[in-house]
């Protein structure tokens, strides 16, 4: 059914698609009857992993970007995800760059974009989670950044007031430090930094856990475009402040060999292009943490081998966002019947 709306949705810009589709998943994800009936249409084989604690039904997730600000979890977990990233989400409501800010690259099968964290805060996505009532199956992560006014210097403010918000409310977080689209936010990615950042959110972690009396994992979302010192370096820090996770990668500012017309846009790329390089920094990750806490793949996984490779190389989960914009959301099940397929074969 996708093969036909695609070429409908591609006629819409970037953004004005994805919030139809979003919008629809809302929508359908309200009422039992519509979302039994996706549940139906894409439901996926049994294959549970457990990892940082918690028990997914699958190894697929959505990774954060698709849905920021939680409006439509019901409606994505009926489509047979394993877990739910949302967000990034911010202290306070922000509007992110100036549109246009995002381009379908649809030669190359990526998308380029710089929205800069648009959220509507971190009271308006609490009190989604809150509606929600959490009665779907899935895990649900919140993906969790600073303010762009924010300076560095107090981004760890930011991250622990969200970290307090979303701890009693979510199965894990993700600290993004990652994005290409705020400014200087990558450079908290640097070692001293990333380890003064993670230590703080480690002692705060400890204290909501002692008060909830439940474990809350936090993973580190890290960039593709580190060197292979950075990213040791970072991988380092997150060692060292007892992180739950790690996830590989976010966007690139890379451009190599794109042919779209759009490819000089300025942002971060996703999909097909960005395989090559976010295995190269999977295996790397994979080899350094030596088997200490897990890695979750996400980008450029556009269909079932790219998603078992992922999973072969030892990441204990994957992730998918713009293989859905190309692929459409039966993706999710190919994939996990693949690997179903795979293990008992």
């Amino acid at each position: 059914m996708y093969s036909l709306l695609r070429p409908l949705l591609f006629r819409l810009s970037s953004e004005r698609a994805h919030a139809l589709t979003l919008h629809a998943l809302r929508i359908a994800g309200r009422f039992p009857p519509s979302r039994k009936l996706i549940e139906l249409i894409y439901k996926t084989p049994p294959k549970p992993v457990n990892v940082f604690g918690l028990a997914f039904r699958n190894p697929v997730g959505l990774a954060a970007g698709y849905d920021k600000d939680g409006v439509a979890i019901r409606g994505l977990a009926a489509l047979g995800f394993g877990h739910v990233e949302i967000g990034t989400v911010t202290p306070k409501p922000q509007p992110g760059n100036p549109r246009p800010r995002v381009f379908r690259l649809a030669e190359d099968e990526a998308v380029i974009n710089r929205m800069g964290f648009p959220s509507r805060g971190g009271e308006f996505v609490e009190k989604q989670l809150s509606a929600s009532g959490r009665q779907e199956a899935v895990v649900v992560g919140v993906n969790i950044g600073k303010n762009k006014e924010t300076p560095n210097e107090e981004a760890e403010f930011d991250y622990l007031t969200l970290l307090s918000r979303f701890a009693p409310l979510s199965d894990y977080l993700t600290v993004n430090v990652s994005s290409p689209n705020t400014a200087g936010l990558r450079d908290l990615q640097e070692r001293k930094a990333l380890e003064n950042l993670l230590l703080h959110l480690h002692q705060q972690r400890l204290v909501e856990q002692e008060h909830l009396k439940k474990r809350i994992p936090i993973l580190v979302k890290l960039s593709p475009d580190m060197d292979e010192a950075g990213l040791d370096d970072a991988l380092e820090a997150i060692l060292a402040t007892c992180m739950d996770g790690v996830i590989v990668t976010n966007t690139t500012l890379g451009r190599e060999g794109l042919r779209s017309d759009s490819k000089g846009e300025s942002g971060g790329l996703s999909g097909k292009p960005l395989a090559v390089r976010s295995e190269a920094v999977l295996r790397q990750t994979i080899k350094r943490l030596g088997g200490k806490i897990p890695a979750v793949s996400a980008g450029g996984i556009m269909n079932p081998d790219d998603a078992k490779r992922r999973l072969e190389m030892g990441a204990a989960l994957v992730q998918v966002y713009t293989g859905l914009v190309y692929r459409g959301p039966g993706l999710v099940k190919r994939i996990v019947e693949s690997y179903a397929e795979s293990e008992v074969s």
